[in-house]
């Protein structure tokens, strides 16, 4: 292949690809629409219509003029109903901020016990990433995970280009999470974000005895289910959902939005992986994007590969190359 091509091919990856931890995470930000495009054409003005012509007139007789009413005071306009996502007016003495009810109404719950992790206590998953079906490599990403004996977990994640992508469009995303493990999985208590070493301002802070979420983006407060999960601790809360072969909905915050995903299961399938060959069980969320996920099930539920389809139809996938130990 020239290597004009080749350049021209990676230029174009590095303005479309996305990142596969999620739909609403991407790696390059997404394409601008096409420009409208005007025409315009040039045209004899009509011929001018002959002039009327012109009738006697007859001035009607003026009416006496009535005395004007009091003008009424003017009448508010009414306003509309607010926007379930409309930005919060600051006064001089703030409220709380608002909270949205996207969910049920959820009343507090207590905070249940810390359980012990079915993962090691620590481990590292690699992983590279691919774009369409004839799995350009473009990135490459890397999950660390680590339990303590007081109950609590830290999830790392790690997705940057490599390669011809990384000539052209150079980027790292990083994201943690952080909370407990509890009898019901994962409880993430807050949910980090980094672009290329920097705040990328995606970041959410849970308030469980209130069943609560609170998002840096737009600083609003959004009422969330028990078992909620952030883009990235979901992953591994999976590991504990019972009976995932039968599908499961979960509340999953990314960072911009909090929705509910229902995940659909497509059986048990063999896959071949650079990590190994696995019997995995497929996993899918449709939104307005597809995101689907293969947990190796003899190795503790872990993700091995996730696949994202964007709205394009542009598809990316995340195959594990190395399971092991930091």
């Amino acid at each position: 292949m020239p290597i004009a091509i080749v350049l021209a091919l990676a230029a174009s990856l590095g303005i479309h690809v996305a990142a596969l931890f999620g739909p609403d995470i991407e790696l390059f930000g997404g394409a601008t629409d096409d420009s409208m495009v005007l025409h315009a054409e040039l045209q004899a003005p009509p011929a001018s219509p002959p002039p009327p012509e012109k009738k006697a007139t007859v001035k009607p007789k003026a009416k006496p003029k009535a005395k004007p009413n009091p003008s009424p005071n003017p009448v508010p306009l009414m306003a509309g109903k607010p926007v379930q996502d409309a930005p919060v007016v600051q006064h001089a003495d703030p409220a709380p901020p608002p909270v949205i009810d996207e969910a049920a109404k959820t009343e507090s719950v207590a905070l249940p016990e810390p359980t012990k992790p079915m993962l090691p206590a620590n481990g590292v998953i690699r992983f590279s990433i691919l774009m369409g079906s004839q799995g350009f490599p473009i990135g490459r990403a890397e999950h660390r995970w680590e339990f303590t004996e007081g109950g609590h977990y830290h999830l790392y994640g790690m997705t940057e280009t490599s390669g011809l992508v990384a000539l052209f469009k150079t980027l790292r995303f990083e994201n943690e999470s952080h909370g407990r493990l509890v009898a019901g999985g994962l409880q993430p208590e807050r949910y980090l974000t980094r672009k290329n070493g920097k705040d990328a301002n995606e970041n959410a802070d849970f308030d469980w005895p209130a069943a609560q979420v609170q998002l840096s983006r737009d600083g609003l407060v959004r009422q969330v289910a028990p078992g909620t999960q952030d883009i990235l601790s979901l992953n591994y809360h999976l590991a504990y959902v019972p009976r995932p072969e039968y599908g499961a909905s979960v509340g999953v915050v990314t960072g911009k939005k909090y929705e509910r995903y229902a995940l659909d299961s497509l059986g048990e399938e063999e896959i071949d992986t650079p990590a190994g060959r696995f019997r995995t069980l497929h996993l899918r969320a449709m939104t307005d994007s597809v995101t689907e996920i293969w947990l190796a099930l003899d190795h503790y539920r872990l993700p091995v590969k996730i696949r994202f389809t964007d709205k394009k139809g542009d598809v990316f996938e995340q195959i594990a190359t190395e399971l092991g130990t930091p």
